[in-house]
């Protein structure tokens, strides 16, 4: 006979009131001082199974780890410590699971807490990588007024294969750009499936290529056999020092890469990217949240700008006509797939964009897939 619901959910909640004080705290130890407590009367084997579904319950991630265990889920959002949220195959929808705020804490404290990292009023954001590979990000009072959220953005859960993402010809297209050594930037905006895109693009370089990947947040599994993964570190409310993605380029390029992959582009290290690939680091592949192929150009110009090296604006321009070859712009679709929205070549000045191929087809050919 299963262990009585209310009587498990109500001893959960106070275990995680209590961890929430003693993080280090025998989840089991509380569990069955709980369960004695509240039902004095109960036969042991009755009591083993209530400890058992509430250590199963608390242990890990809780209540959210059934949503993780689902492969087709790929965001889980917890709202002000009390909704949970999912985006499962492209749609969101609200799950039958509430917390507390003390509960949503907890969670989040069992995130960071391994990685060495806090999460309190004085350091209210966090970013944090779960063992599996996915991304957590939390937010807490006072910034999140209304109570602590946190969303987790799974990776690898669900390959998906480059196929999926285009007509045949289109990939091919993508393929041959990246065979042929173009620097090529993907893009689009939040949740188009850009990093995902990036990885399965990723699974068809050369296996005995020495390839470098820098991320805020590693999220990329690439199949080579010399890969090396750079992953940035946040500055610490205990004075650990900031290491950034410009520091991390910079440290890339002295260890003789073949090709130079960053999960996202989004500061000042547009600059040194952009410097690389004009001296012979050709090859690389990126990311950047933009609304297309023509805002790009302008994001990356803004970007290489935050640099501050100096250089005027016709200059910038030219650089990135010079260095980058593709741009890839993938999307949502209606029905929740993401998908290749349209290929793009970059013309020599930097100024403009041609679009080579779109969703349904290839509309031309691109003439810079070898770099001159």
């Amino acid at each position: 006979m299963p262990p009585d619901a209310a009587l498990v959910a109500r001893i959960r909640r106070l275990v995680f009131e209590e961890l929430r004080l003693d993080p280090v705290a025998s989840v089991t130890a509380l569990a069955n001082r709980h369960a004695r407590a509240l039902s004095p009367l109960a036969s042991e084997g009755d009591l083993d199974a209530v400890v058992a579904a509430v250590v199963a319950l608390v242990r890990g991630l809780g209540p959210l780890e059934p949503l993780l265990a689902d492969p087709a889920v790929t965001d889980v959002m917890v709202v002000a410590g009390r909704y949970v949220w999912i985006e499962r195959l492209g749609c969101l929808e609200r799950v039958d699971i509430e917390l507390n705020e003390g509960e949503a804490e907890v969670l989040i404290e069992r995130i960071v807490a391994p990685l060495g990292r806090r999460v309190d009023r004085a350091s209210p954001i966090v970013d944090a990588r779960l063992p599996d590979g996915s991304r957590a990000h939390a937010i807490v009072p006072p910034l999140a007024v209304d109570g602590p959220c946190l969303t987790i953005r799974r990776f690898g859960a669900q390959p998906v294969p480059l196929e999926a993402f285009g007509a045949p010809r289109v990939i091919e297209l993508v393929v041959e750009s990246v065979r042929a050594r173009a620097n090529v930037l993907v893009v689009g905006g939040t949740g188009s499936g850009k990093t995902t895109f990036l990885n399965a693009l990723g699974q068809t370089l050369h296996t005995d290529e020495r390839i470098v990947t820098i991320e805020d947040a590693v999220e990329l599994r690439l199949p080579g056999r010399h890969v090396v993964r750079l992953e940035a570190r946040p500055r610490s409310a205990d004075g650990t020092h900031e290491v950034t993605i410009r520091d991390l380029v910079r440290a890339a390029l002295r260890m003789r890469p073949d090709r130079l992959v960053i999960g996202e582009v989004r500061g000042p290290e547009a600059f040194d990217l952009v410097a690389a690939m004009n001296v012979g680091h050709d090859g690389c592949l990126a990311t950047c949240h933009t609304n297309g192929p023509h805002d790009a150009l302008r994001r990356l110009e803004a970007l290489v700008l935050l640099a501050d090296s100096g250089l005027p604006h016709a200059a910038v321009r030219e650089q990135l006509g010079a260095s980058i070859d593709v741009i890839v712009h993938v999307a949502k679709a209606g029905d929740g797939r993401r998908v290749v929205h349209s290929v793009a070549e970059v013309e020599r000045d930097g100024s403009a964009v041609q679009i080579v191929a779109d969703r349904h087809g290839v509309h031309g050919s691109l003439t810079r897939t070898t770099r001159v």
